[in-house]
């Protein structure tokens, strides 16, 4: 995502093939559609790191779990990649049922991964191995969300988080993948100490972890800034109420500590959390409130940072397009470059969505969806 001025962008298939200053419809190319884009914006198709896509939630029992992500909820905002994941619920959801939902929204048109585990641990799994899961099972990308100083974990040892980091690593190299650790950060008062004793005494680097959560409150927020300034990636979840949360980091105020604290913006992700809870609790652990994330919080994140005049926009596509994409190393997404996916966004000038390509196929055009899914009205 930067600027490159007035250009054409030829997709043909699934991939983009050519950017020029001017591309003539070629006979030879056989049947060309012309889009008009002029006064718009075209940027790199948004990727989401973090979304419930089988629901979530629960924590005020059953009629409180989440809904399934459906198609359009993500392309209408201009997401066209997604990495799924399990959350506090891993009895009455499974891995299989993500894995499941992951292929049937590839099916329908976008691209997607998963990663492996919940909030416990042991971590539920595939195969009985998080190794062999991100090894043999090509939408693995990680171990996550794996809870750390929350009071919803199982509790574990501060060795289980080293094993389950060592498994994820091995099965990355092995693999060719990012084989990460994706940690749901609580607000408990040991925040992500334990994170920052295994950099020093093991052998793990510290691109292996991959917390979320770091904006639930200024103090959180600001171990979120050391761990970026150690070579770590500082990851916004974007979807937040502040009647239920009047102590989180709003994302434009989130950018802007990063900003000024010196943080490179490449170690700055940004995800939506969508369709899982935001639940509230009191000091004695009651429920107070809870409402489902929205995976338009994303979009909603870039366009509020760039109308508040902290980064320009081609700085505030970063934390959702190119910087996901090369964490969680997925291949040919993030960018508008030749050879890389067809994934792009059309923005007017208002910075809204107006038209969303996925693979090369058009999934909104002129704020409509034309692609649903199947069971979408």
């Amino acid at each position: 995502p930067q600027k490159l001025g007035v250009r054409d962008v030829l997709f043909a298939g699934d991939r983009v093939v050519h950017i020029a200053e001017h591309i003539e419809p070629n006979p030879a190319y056989g049947e060309v559609e012309v889009i008009d884009c002029i006064g718009c914006s075209v940027v790199p198709g948004y990727v989401d790191q973090h979304v419930h896509l089988i629901g979530g939630g629960g924590e005020g029992s059953f009629s409180t779990r989440t809904p399934e992500v459906m198609l359009s909820d993500l392309t209408s905002c201009g997401i066209t990649t997604v990495v799924g994941t399990l959350g506090t619920d891993s009895v009455t959801r499974h891995m299989t049922s993500l894995l499941a939902k992951a292929r049937g929204l590839e099916e329908e048109g976008i691209s997607t991964w998963i990663y492996t585990g919940a909030y416990d641990v042991p971590v539920p799994t595939l195969t009985g191995s998080v190794r062999t899961d991100i090894i043999i099972v090509d939408k693995v990308v990680g171990v996550g969300e794996v809870a750390m100083s929350d009071h919803r974990s199982s509790q574990p040892t501060k060795t289980d988080f080293a094993q389950l980091a060592a498994q994820a690593r091995v099965g990355g190299m092995l693999s060719g993948k990012a084989g990460v650790l994706h940690i749901h950060l609580g607000d408990g008062k040991a925040m992500i100490d334990w994170v920052f004793d295994l950099i020093k005494e093991t052998e793990l680097p510290i691109t292996q972890f991959t917390p979320t959560h770091f904006n639930k409150n200024k103090t959180l927020f600001m171990e979120g800034v050391r761990f970026a300034k150690a070579g770590g990636m500082v990851d916004i979840i974007t979807t937040s109420s502040s009647s239920i949360s009047p102590g989180r980091i709003q994302p434009p105020e989130a950018l802007k500590i990063c900003v000024e604290e010196g943080v490179p913006l490449d170690r700055v992700t940004m995800s939506s959390d969508g369709n899982g809870s935001l639940p509230v609790f009191d000091a004695a652990g009651k429920l107070m409130g809870l409402v489902a994330a929205s995976p338009a919080s994303l979009h909603k994140a870039v366009r509020d940072i760039v109308q508040a005049g902290i980064l320009p926009l081609e700085d505030a596509l970063r934390p959702v397009t190119v910087n996901p994409a090369r964490s969680l190393k997925l291949p040919r997404k993030g960018a508008l470059k030749v050879g890389f996916d067809a994934d792009a966004v059309v923005l007017d000038a208002e910075l809204n969505v107006r038209d969303v390509f996925a693979k090369g196929r058009t999934m909104v055009r002129e704020k409509t969806v034309v692609v649903k899914g199947v069971f979408e009205k």
